[in-house]
C-alpha cells in the first residue's frame, strides 16, 4: 500500500541520515552517549558502534549427542569426528577473527572480544556429561540483545551448554557499567533425552521424507518438553522479533520468548523455512540489509502466509545470489550458504566474505557499499561474519517497521 511504501520509506530515510552522520570516525555525540551507553540495539541494520567477536582458541568437535546428531548431513566428512580441533586451523581462524576486528576497529567500532575457557575439559550437570565443549566463535548463538538487554539464551546442545561462561566476563563489565543494561538469563534446561527425538533422523531417509518433516514442523527437539532457543534463531526488527522454528528452537522456546518481551512492547513472530532439511539458526536464511530489504535464502523461501506482515509493510524480500563455492571449508558443519551470513556496519555498508562475489555484487547492486573480509578459515569454528559477532551498541531508537500487523 502507498502507506506502507511511505513508512519504509521513511525508515530508511532515518537509518540512512544516522549512518551518514557517522561514517568512519563516531561522531562527538555518539561517543558521549557511549561513556554513559554502553549496551543498546534494536535490529540488525542500524551503525554498529560496538560489538562482540569470538575466539577459536581450545575450540572442539563435539562427541554425537542427541542435539547434534541431526545437526551433521549424512554426507558430510564431520560426520563421526570428535575432539580438539586440529592446532593450524585454529591458528588460520582466530588470524581471520583478529583481521575482522582490526576492520571494524578501522571503522570506529569498538571491538571486545570474549575470556575462552578450556573447552576441551569435560562437563557435566547432573542429568548427562560430555567429553568435551564447543567453543566460542560463535557469540550470536548464545547472546542476544534487544535493547538495552542482553540475553543468555537456553541453547540445545549438551556441549554448548556452559558456553555463557566465555561472556560473563564481559556481560558483568556491562553490567556494572551502564546502569541501564538489563542483564538476563533465560531459564537452563536439562536436556535429558526427553527433550530430543531420539534416532529422529536415519540415513536410510530419503532427502524428500526429510524435507517433508520439515515442512510439518517435526524436528529434533520435541516441543514442549522444555524452552530451548539459540540466539541466532531470532531476527531483530525494531519493535518485531522473527523467531525461527526448527532444530535449535523449539515452541516452547519461542513461547517463552513471546512471555518474556512481549510485556516489554515487543512482537514475537515464529516463523519457518521448509526448503531447509537441517533448519539451525536463521542468519544463513533470512538475512535483513537495512529498512525495508531482507535476502532470503532461494533454496529455503519463506512461506507465503508469513510473508504477509512484511508485504504490508513494504518490504522487498529478495532472493539471495548463488554462493560461490560448491563445497564448505573442510571440518565444517555449516552449508555454502553462509555466503549470505553477512554483518551490516550501517544501512549503507555491508561486510561481506571476500571470495563470494555473487553476494557482493548483488549488495553492490542495491546500492550499498561492501567491504569484503576473508573469512572461510573461521567458518568451521561456528558460521560466518554474523554468527562470529554478538551486537552490544548500535546507533539509534527501537523503530516500528511493521506498523500495519
Amino acid at each position: 500500500s502507498t502507506q506502507s511504501t511511505g513508512n519504509t520509506s521513511n525508515m530508511l530515510r532515518t537509518a540512512l541520515t544516522t549512518a551518514a552522520a557517522t561514517p568512519r570516525a563516531l561522531t562527538q555525540r555518539l561517543a558521549t552517549r557511549a561513556a554513559s551507553t554502553i549496551v543498546s540495539s534494536h535490529d540488525e541494520f542500524s551503525p554498529l558502534e560496538r560489538v562482540i567477536i569470538g575466539r577459536a582458541d581450545n575450540c572442539c568437535i563435539p562427541e554425537k549427542e542427541p542435539a547434534s546428531e541431526e545437526k551433521v548431513p549424512f554426507d558430510s566428512p564431520m560426520r563421526g569426528l570428535a575432539g580438539p580441533r586440529p592446532a593450524d586451523t585454529v591458528v588460520a581462524a582466530n588470524k581471520q577473527l583478529d583481521g575482522l576486528a582490526d576492520v571494524l576497529k578501522a571503522e570506529g567500532v569498538e571491538v571486545d572480544r570474549p575470556t575462552p575457557v578450556d573447552h576441551r575439559k569435560p562437563h557435566a550437570t547432573p542429568d548427562f556429561s560430555v567429553p568435551t565443549a564447543f567453543g566460542c566463535m560463535p557469540p550470536r548463538d548464545v547472546i542476544l540483545t534487544v535493547g538495552a538487554e542482553m540475553l543468555e539464551a537456553t541453547m540445545s546442545y549438551r556441549s554448548r551448554w556452559f558456553e555463557y561462561l566465555n561472556y560473563r566476563p564481559l556481560l558483568e563489565h556491562y553490567w556494572k557499567e551502564d546502569r541501564n543494561m538489563q542483564w538476563e538469563a533465560a531459564p537452563k534446561p536439562r536436556l535429558t533425552d526427553d527433550s530430543f527425538r531420539i534416532g529422529y533422523l536415519s540415513a536410510d531417509i530419503p532427502l524428500e521424507e526429510r524435507l517433508e518433516l520439515v515442512a510439518n514442523k517435526t524436528f529434533s527437539t520435541q516441543d514442549w518438553t522444555e524452552p530451548l532457543f539459540d540466539a541466532a534463531d531470532v531476527c531483530r526488527l525494531g519493535k518485531d522479533l522473527f523467531v525461527q522454528h526448527g532444530s535449535t528452537t523449539n515452541l516452547a522456546g519461542i513461547d517463552w520468548l513471546k512471555r518474556h518481551f512481549e510485556p516489554k512492547g515487543y512482537r514475537v513472530h515464529a516463523v519457518n523455512f521448509p526448503g531447509d532439511p537441517y533448519p539451525i539458526h536463521i542468519d544463513a536464511t533470512f538475512t535483513p540489509l537495512r529498512p525495508g530489504l531482507i535476502l532470503n535464502n532461494p533454496d529455503r523461501p519463506l512461506p507465503k502466509e508469513q510473508r504477509a506482515v512484511f508485504e504490508k509493510n513494504g518490504w522487498d524480500i529478495v532472493p539471495a545470489a548463488q554462493p560461490v563455492h560448491d563445497e564448505p571449508p573442510p571440518l565444517c558443519y555449516s552449508s555454502v550458504w553462509l555466503a549470505m551470513n553477512v554483518l551490516v556496519l550501517n544501512p549503507t555498508t555491508v561486510v561481506v566474505e571476500a571470495s563470494e562475489t555473487n553476494i557482493i555484487e548483488q549488495i553492490k547492486g542495491f546500492g550499498m557499499n561492501v567491504i569484503d573480509v576473508p573469512f572461510r578459515d573461521a567458518y568451521a569454528f561456528g558460521g560466518g561474519l554474523h554468527c562470529s559477532t554478538a551486537d552490544v551498541r548500535r546507533a539509534g531508537e527501537c523503530e516500528d517497521y511493521f506498523p500495519n500487523q
